[in-house]
């Protein structure tokens, strides 16, 4: 079953865009290396980072984590120096998918 997850940090204001940049390096090379869908990144008004990530199941984002070393990339550890806080991660079960970008010229 699809699995969708979301991540939250609260990170140093200095280190935003290391964060972003590492983020979208470590966030390709999962999606190369371990089979996931995906994410996306956002920035709330309150400053936290919260990423949704599309997986195609809680065995394969378990086992990417556990066995592929992808967290011992520069990127994970650029993003962990910018990180000054860590939320739980909340796990959800896709039910409806709507999320798509329109066809070419309906912008």
């Amino acid at each position: 079953m699809t699995v969708a997850i979301l991540y939250r940090w609260r990170v140093e204001p200095a280190k935003e865009r290391q964060f972003e940049a590492a983020w979208r390096e470590g966030t390709k090379l999962i999606h190369e290396k371990c089979g996931s869908y995906g994410a996306r990144l956002h920035k709330g008004k309150d400053g936290l980072y919260w990423s949704y990530a599309l997986w195609p199941d809680e065995q394969t984002r378990r086992k990417c984590f556990r066995e592929s070393g992808v967290t011992d990339a520069a990127s994970f550890k650029r993003m962990q120096d910018a990180v000054i806080e860590y939320f739980d991660e909340i796990a959800l079960d896709v039910c409806v998918d709507e999320l798509e970008a329109p066809p070419e010229g309906k912008k």
